[in-house]
């Protein structure tokens, strides 16, 4: 099946709430102390912290892959750990891990809980980054970013979620600034090919003039019970998105002497990409226009409009019906916990499944008088790829020469050239198809 994105937020198994599993016994966890205590031994600290990367929600279905991309990929010299508020559930994952990559077995634990920010504040101040799958970010995330900013720790999470990235914005962006945390939301499929395209994209056009770039979203895929948790949650909150956006706006400072915009574009045949283009309201554009904000390389005057690429007429007329009784269908409290129940946060398509997903972001940008069409493609975007992208986030916060920048920054504005090249390493493909 096709569809134009793949969903919204990312799940894990840490804090407790609507559609998680109760706490576990007192027996099963373990204090944020003890974890730290289980760091000793692991070489010379860097920055007084025993961690340079401490992955949270590890057990989570995303957070499983997350932590197998680590586990092979992650350089020698990197100290990092499993974080969750299940000290079994992590040991059992650290035993996986070693079973085919023995150098796992002595990986640290941190245990630490959403809902508690005592264990949140000691896994911040534990590590230089923390990469959290704990979502929906709206009712997990907001302590742990709180503990970031004020810890000085950089943080990468999964998130899609306009209205937790506005309220983060508003609660923590100060206090980030003032310590140095670097607060990147959004390092999966949302919004990593689509800012990253769009950075990719204006590098290719001329400088100092006004720039206009569309993007075009194909993805063949499934999704987890917690994606499905994470996109009704925000179906069921449009007052609450309307009212953090709103004031974020008040809060967020604005250029007199540049433009950056992400108008919402209407239905229509694209010819550059021979598809029916269908706006596509996630988080991506968004992500997309602040990123432009923040780079003078995006001109004087920007502006990405973003679609979801269907091949036919009644594709698109059938995915704009699907959506639109998703939405309606979150705005009944007993059949959004109904349809919540239909999925288990925690599972996921299979590994059958994911190695025959796909995604392929087009774009097509102008400016100058030049014009180009420039491509993001990878292998399973919501999960395999995801876990990949969060990863090499995490890693390239803590070992890449970057752009000084603090508090609340997107991917482009913190990692850009550094994450591309990142991911063009492994195996996600970034190219020039047409320039004209």
């Amino acid at each position: 099946m096709e569809t134009g994105a793949a969903g919204v937020g990312r799940e894990d198994e840490a804090g407790s709430g609507p559609g998680r599993p109760a706490p576990p016994a007192d027996g099963a966890r373990a204090s944020g102390a003890e974890a730290l205590t289980q760091a000793a031994g692991t070489g010379a600290e860097r920055g007084g912290r025993p961690y340079d990367v401490v992955l949270f929600g590890a057990t989570g279905f995303v957070g499983e892959l997350t932590a197998a991309y680590l586990a092979e990929h992650a350089p020698a010299e990197c100290r990092w750990a499993l974080a969750g508020r299940n000290r079994d559930g992590l040991i059992a994952l650290r035993d996986r891990l070693a079973a085919r990559w023995p150098h796992c077995a002595g990986l640290p634990l941190v245990v630490a809980d959403a809902t508690d920010p005592r264990s949140l504040r000691e896994l911040a101040e534990s590590t230089r980054v923390v990469a959290t799958t704990v979502g929906p970010y709206v009712w997990y995330g907001d302590g742990l970013v709180a503990a970031c900013a004020e810890a000085g720790t950089d943080c990468v999470d999964l998130t899609g979620e306009a209205e937790f990235v506005d309220l983060t914005y508003v609660r923590h962006d100060a206090r980030a600034r003032e310590t140095g945390a670097r607060i990147v939301h959004a390092c999966g499929f949302d919004s990593v090919p689509h800012d990253l395209g769009v950075y990719f994209t204006v590098q290719q056009l001329p400088e100092g003039v006004p720039l206009r770039v569309d993007g075009f979203v194909r993805a063949g895929a499934t999704f987890s019970g917690g994606t499905f948790a994470s996109a009704l949650t925000a179906f069921g909150r449009g007052r609450e998105i309307l009212r953090a956006a709103r004031e974020r706006r008040l809060h967020e400072p604005r250029s007199v002497t540049r433009r950056a915009r992400a108008p919402l574009g209407g239905p229509r045949f694209s010819r550059e990409t021979g598809t029916w283009a269908l706006p596509l309201p996630t988080l991506d554009p968004q992500v997309v226009a602040r990123s432009a904000a923040a780079l003078e390389r995006y001109g004087p005057d920007f502006r990405y409009r973003h679609y979801a690429s269907v091949k036919t007429l009644p594709m698109a007329l059938g995915g704009a019906a699907a959506v639109g009784a998703g939405v309606a269908a979150a705005q009944l409290p007993p059949v959004r916990s109904w349809l919540m129940g239909r999925y288990q946060a925690g599972q996921g398509p299979s590994e059958e499944r994911r190695a025959r997903s796909w995604f392929t972001v087009r774009f097509v940008g102008e400016g100058g008088g030049r014009r180009v069409f420039t491509e993001v493609s990878g292998g399973d975007p919501g999960y395999d790829e995801t876990a990949k992208m969060l990863a090499e986030s995490a890693l390239c916060l803590a070992f890449d020469p970057l752009p000084k920048t603090a508090g609340q920054v997107t991917t482009a504005a913190a990692m850009g050239d550094a994450l591309t090249t990142r991911l063009r390493a492994a195996g996600i493909r970034f190219r020039v198809a047409h320039r004209s």
